[in-house]
């Protein structure tokens, strides 16, 4: 079972997905006894993702192979695809992988037989992601049918609000978008923070990707946050049991005030927790077992 894009997947199929993340949470034990090797290959920077993965994959009882490509043949030139066969001729039993390129998968889905994992591509595709933020909403809500949710920051460039836009959608969420017109994406109701943060039950924060920009933001790290920031003061006009999450990183005192990063209503670190259980339940799923 390849996990490239949350489109391949009906609702049925996501909620199995998040049940078996929860299991994991809750204390299931799996254990593959070091039969199976998971190769993770970032041709991206990543901490939660890369690492959550390589957890994942020990508590499950797998052995990894961390892929540096600083110390790789991409240095002399060879292409992703040379890249990701070489693993698969090791032997490997699933390869998760991060490009810069967006939907880098489709030049590999009918070459490469063993699983393919999709850590995220470009601005495209982010579907582990947006799976443990939809686990972590569904433990903070029970459901999603009727949630509001306003995810704030640069949309434009961001594939992990290019996911849940979709996926909250399919799955009965209101969503809004807020943050600077620079970075904002016609078609995705659009809303200003201030007139929204009242009424939804989920804002969702998501780092300015300056790495992505071919200029420079046109406003400082002071007016960014007095404009889009979760501060003390627009925590106390959200809703009683409204909840902040971001998928990180995050930049202080910038998307958000450093006293609120670990505040009641953040979940951040929570969805860190949880995307250990996601990955455990993707590659259980994607090695054959569920």
């Amino acid at each position: 079972m390849n996990v490239l894009n949350l489109d391949d997947f009906s609702i049925e199929e996501i909620n199995k997905i998040l049940d078996l993340a929860q299991e994991f949470r809750e204390g299931k034990k799996v254990d593959y006894q070091g039969k199976k090797i998971v190769a993770n290959l970032f041709f991206e920077p990543s901490t939660r993702t890369h690492y959550s993965f390589d957890m994942a994959a020990l508590r499950l009882g797998c052995r990894t192979q961390n892929f540096d490509t600083n110390n790789s043949s991409l240095k002399k030139g060879e292409t992703l695809y040379d890249t990701v066969k070489t693993f698969e001729s090791f032997g490997v039993d699933a390869l998760v992988i991060r490009h810069v390129e967006n939907e880098y998968y489709k030049q590999l889905v009918d070459k490469i037989k063993v699983p393919i994992l999709n850590g995220g591509d470009g601005t495209g595709n982010h579907p582990s992601q947006s799976l443990l933020d939809l686990l972590t909403i569904r433990q903070e809500f029970r459901k999603f049918e009727g949630l509001k949710v306003v995810i704030v920051g640069d949309i434009k460039h961001s594939r992990v609000a290019h996911t849940n836009m979709k996926v909250m959608q399919r799955l009965g969420m209101q969503v809004y978008t807020s943050g600077p017109e620079e970075y904002k994406e016609e078609g995705c109701n659009y809303v200003a923070l201030d007139e929204i943060i009242n009424q939804v039950d989920v804002v969702m924060l998501l780092r300015v990707q300056h790495e992505r920009h071919t200029t420079a933001m046109a406003e400082t790290v002071e007016e960014y946050h007095e404009l889009f920031g979760i501060n003390q003061n627009r925590v106390e006009k959200m809703k009683e049991n409204a909840i902040i999450m971001h998928p990180a990183p995050f930049n202080r005192n910038v998307e958000i005030a450093d006293d609120i990063v670990e505040c009641s209503k953040a979940r951040i670190f929570k969805q860190v927790e949880n995307g250990v259980f996601v990955r455990m339940a993707l590659l259980h799923m994607a090695l054959g077992q569920e």
